[in-house]
């Protein structure tokens, strides 16, 4: 096929821009094109009462509670002489990097050849949703356990045995979550004498009754 003139190539070449050219010549300046004025009158059609729809607006998270309750003040000095005999009931409140959020109180002791311990704690979260996730993924980190009905909005506890150069030690883990704050109760037991540990049931319902006054002293004098 013979090649075409050089002018005639450059034609055919030309012509869509020069179509997409005068296209564009005739919508910004031609018959076509939106005059200010007609905008200005298009958006003025509107009624009075009209308003262009704005974007909602981000609500805040509201939490029950702001801060956590002074650990050691959340048994009775009766629950502490049961559960740990020979501890002084003041308690020990360990150190926190945001006391405002995570507060822990322990108390231990031993008693002829009776070891107890239990730790109290707090954790207050951002939100409800944060405690629930939060409460999840501890309780699938302490499998084996069961719920605990009738405390806080959940509540799960477990109990296991452990052996170290043939003394058994049982301890008892309740957690409960109530809105936005959870609650850690961490209660063992050893009988230095017989090598042997305390009956599981019974660490079981220390560590509910504990978790139990602690959720109680939560709801009832740290809600925001």
């Amino acid at each position: 096929m013979r090649s075409l003139p050089l002018p005639i190539a450059l034609t055919a070449r030309l012509s869509p821009v020069v179509v997409l050219a005068a296209a564009g010549w005739a919508l910004s300046s031609g018959p076509l094109a939106a005059t200010p004025a007609a905008e200005d009158r298009a958006a003025t059609q509107k009624t009075d009462g009209e308003q262009e729809p704005s974007a909602p607006a981000t609500q805040a998270v509201s939490k029950t509670y702001s801060a956590a309750p002074a650990p050691c003040d959340s048994l009775g000095s009766k629950s502490i002489k049961s559960l740990v005999p020979g501890a002084k009931t003041a308690g020990k409140e360990i150190p926190s990097t945001d006391s405002k959020l995570r507060r822990t109180c322990s108390w231990n002791a031993l008693k002829g050849y009776e070891y107890r311990w239990l730790d109290v704690s707090f954790e207050i979260t951002q939100s409800d949703d944060a405690a629930k996730e939060s409460f999840k993924e501890r309780v699938a980190d302490k499998s084996g356990g069961g719920d605990v009905p009738g405390i806080g909005d959940a509540g799960y506890s477990v109990v296991n045995l452990s052996t170290e150069d043939k003394q058994q030690t049982r301890e008892g883990v309740v957690l409960v979550r109530s809105s936005n704050a959870l609650v850690s109760i961490t209660y063992s037991g050893s009988d230095f004498e017989s090598k042997k540990a305390p009956a599981s049931d019974d660490i079981n319902k220390g560590a509910i009754k504990a978790a139990k006054e602690a959720v109680a002293a939560l709801e009832d004098g740290q809600k925001g």
